[in-house]
């Protein structure tokens, strides 16, 4: 028996999101050793590449700067006491410090993002037209091979540094709309939470890993192996992806048969027809497609905001050194991480055996992983010197995040599937401008660095995450869109 999925509460007919009947007819292939996963699994390292390179800067900043270098060795620029450590082998300090301004640094941290929103929607069309593994591949690597050039820029000036920032972000740029290409000839529909959230773990797990990381090669090397190191991860990755990787089930060499067949019939009632067409008019003005992109955004700000300063935060106010810095940041992402996995399972368990509507699921997941990480975030701004509570917070404000990894966050997927690079490079366009303006944003508004600036930097952050979870709320829908399911004779908007 065909089942069909519907929004109860949108007014405008929907296209079935999946005739499960077909599903049932071909017997579901394994999960272990399959493709499939096997994919899921490089991709994961993948974003782990893309994450660790974005996110190392920010631990580095610290230790790049003459003012934070005198402070983290005896905190005495902090604004909380001292912590008491047991005794540390001397700081080794090699390499060049610079005199940068509190404005200069928001920029060079912002200035990644200025390049990344350049590619959001040309790598979705790119990933469509060419296929995504070598879009994705080629965008990585340059990412990797600008990383090395770092220490070489910082050395020539703070502009040649936010050049090379910039010329990175248009490299990962492409990254996710072609990964979400891929997922849509990959991932089939009831398994598509499970998949996504294990794909896009490796970037939660390339910040808890570099953060930490990358303190402890400040701490006993010097900064600028933080990106000798990580560009090397990344050279790893992209001889693994070249030679493991297709772009679909149909042109994948070692796939089984039964896998095959079982992802392609699942995913035949989801995809266009008409491939070389795209719906401009109904995507641009298609109201489920606004509210992802608004939740995107406000969910970006606070996510950016801390990403890239919290480094700064622990440093500057609760007084971590450059190598209890990298640990600490971390948590909030390891968090984020071990909820995102287990929001998957949850979401497609509550979807496929509970037979929730695709849209509730998203939905109730997206405000979870929205308003709590804001009421945390504000929490977290009245701890003062507690720096247990302050940490603990900051952490349950980042893990409640990940639980919006199966709400709005692959909802591109739900509603057109077979457009879903191209959706995600517009709701990831508009994602990046808090990148580009809440760094320097909140710098603007610390330069005292007291707990009451900071305090207003979360208050504006929680206020966007509100919006945004309000806004999804009201226009988010779960179903397949009908301008997305294209026959070869329609091709009206």
């Amino acid at each position: 028996m065909e089942r069909y999925e519907s929004d109860t509460e949108g007014d405008e007919q929907e296209t079935p999101l999946l005739h499960r009947g077909h599903e049932d007819k071909v017997q579901r292939a394994p999960v272990c050793c399959s493709s499939r996963y096997g994919l899921a699994l490089l991709s994961s390292y993948g974003f782990f590449v893309v994450y660790s390179l974005r996110v190392n800067l920010s631990v580095a900043m610290v230790d790049m700067l003459n003012n934070t270098h005198q402070s983290s060795a005896n905190h005495s620029g902090s604004l909380c006491p001292a912590h008491a450590n047991p005794p540390r082998p001397k700081h080794n300090h090699t390499a060049s410090l610079y005199d940068w301004d509190s404005e200069t640094q928001g920029w060079i941290l912002g200035s990644f993002f200025y390049g990344y929103i350049l590619t959001q929607i040309p790598g979705g069309y790119l990933a469509g037209r060419f296929g995504p593994k070598w879009l994705m591949g080629f965008g990585i690597l340059g990412t990797v091979v600008f990383t090395l050039l770092t220490p070489v820029a910082a050395d020539l000036g703070a502009s040649y540094l936010i050049a090379v920032r910039v010329l990175e972000g248009i490299g990962e740029g492409v990254t996710f709309p072609a990964m979400y290409t891929m997922w849509a000839a990959w991932a089939p529909p009831l398994e598509r939470s499970r998949l996504l959230t294990i794909s896009y773990i490796g970037a939660q797990m390339g910040t808890v890993i570099s953060l930490p990381l990358s303190g402890e090669i400040c701490f006993y090397l010097d900064w600028t192996y933080v990106f000798y190191v990580f560009g090397a991860v990344g050279l790893v990755w992209f001889v693994l992806w070249a030679f493991l990787v297709f772009d679909s089930p149909n042109t994948h060499p070692r796939i089984s048969e039964r896998e095959r067949l079982y992802i392609t019939t699942s995913l035949k009632n989801e995809l266009s027809t008409s491939a070389n067409y795209i719906p401009w008019q109904a995507i641009v003005t298609s109201r489920p497609l606004w509210a992802i992109v608004v939740a995107h955004f406000s969910y970006n700000w606070t996510f950016y905001t801390l990403l890239t300063l919290l480094p700064t935060y622990m440093n500057d106010i609760l007084g971590f050194s450059i190598q209890q810095n990298g640990i600490l940041s971390a948590l909030p992402y390891m968090g984020c991480a071990v909820l995102a996995v287990l929001s998957g399972q949850v979401a497609d368990y509550l979807r496929e055996t509970c037979q929730y509507p695709t849209v509730t699921v998203r939905k109730s997941f997206s405000v979870v992983g929205m308003i709590g990480p804001a009421v945390f975030l504000v929490a977290a701004g009245y701890t003062g010197c507690n720096y247990t509570l302050a940490v603990t917070f900051l952490t349950i404000s980042s893990s409640l995040g990940g639980v919006s990894a199966s709400g709005f966050n692959i909802n591109h997927l739900d509603i057109a599937p077979s457009y879903a690079g191209i959706l995600l490079g517009i709701t990831n366009t508009f994602a990046t401008i808090p990148g580009m303006v809440g760094p320097v944003i909140a710098r603007a508004l610390t330069t005292h660095n007291t707990i009451e600036e900071w305090q207003t930097v979360f208050y504006i952050a929680a206020a966007i995450n509100l919006f945004g979870a309000l806004v999804y709320t009201v226009f988010g829908r779960g179903s397949v869109q009908p301008w997305a399911v294209q026959s070869s004779y329609s091709h009206g908007d």
